[in-house]
């Protein structure tokens, strides 16, 4: 059975310290619709401390998940700690399109599977099921994709698309995503992703998945708060069903948890 046009709503940077701000951006799309979402949970953001530390955020995070959300890995401690990239794009990407997030941008094969194995035993120890692997800043260099081939996650991500695991089969499915450090990426966030989201409901041929990226950032700025609402309440309008990423990647056969 082919996958339906649907859309996720997909939460970056979850983690205890950003929590606060991820309930007020929930809270304003629940009221658009309480849909699923797909949260990318970082198992020690900056390494300011394990999930397993904090009870209150794991038990927000089972509560999300008794009501259909899917979690998944989203790097290890989101923060680059590789040498210094040489080459100029190298360095625009992990220093201009994210601000030294981008953990796994330039691992080597063994390093981004000892990652990657242990943020995945650490979901596990928990009690959770997760099938998907999301780079920060979705940036993945050579080392990673080698490593996810003979890793435990079904798909991963890019900006544009999903990556079925483990043939790295790509399946079109862009990601709306705003900038909010400064007000001309906010305004440039406005007039680029509402392009982009008019392209996707207009073409779900082309685009059968269309994600919502949001940050917990973007929980301080109301006119990105007021755009993801305006992008969900579009996207169902257009008669998208909304999934997790997990869910489109495994319809019909899939499971929630």
């Amino acid at each position: 059975m082919a996958r339906p046009a649907a859309v996720s709503v997909v939460l970056h940077d979850v983690s205890p310290h950003t929590w606060p701000a991820c309930e007020r951006l929930l809270a304003a799309l629940d009221a658009v619709a309480p849909v699923p979402v797909t949260l990318l949970v970082v198992p020690d953001h900056h390494r300011r401390g394990g999930i397993e530390r904090f009870p209150e955020f794991l038990a927000a995070i089972e509560q999300r998940r008794a009501r259909g959300d899917e979690v998944c890995v989203h790097g290890l401690v989101h923060l680059d700690e590789s040498p210094s990239p040489r080459s100029l794009r190298g360095w625009f990407m992990r220093h201009v399109y994210t601000d030294g997030e981008g953990e796994f941008a330039a691992l080597r094969r063994d390093e981004a599977g000892r990652r990657l194995q242990e943020g995945w035993q650490r979901f596990r120890a928990l009690g959770w099921k997760p099938r998907g692997f999301v780079a920060p800043a979705w940036l993945m260099g050579r080392g990673t994709y080698s490593a996810l081939r003979e890793g435990p996650f079904a798909y991963t991500s890019t900006r544009r698309a999903i990556v079925l695991l483990p043939g790295q089969v790509r399946l079109a499915a862009p990601s709306l995503v705003w900038s909010v450090r400064s007000p001309w990426r906010r305004r440039l966030s406005a007039i680029l992703n509402d392009r982009l989201l008019r392209r996707a409901l207009a073409e779900p041929e082309r685009y059968p998945l269309l994600r919502l990226g949001l940050h917990p950032v973007d929980a301080a700025h109301p006119d990105a708060v007021s755009f993801w609402q305006h992008a969900l309440r579009e996207a169902l309008r257009h008669g998208r069903e909304p999934l997790t990423k997990g869910e489109w990647v495994g319809y019909p056969s899939f499971d929630r948890h």
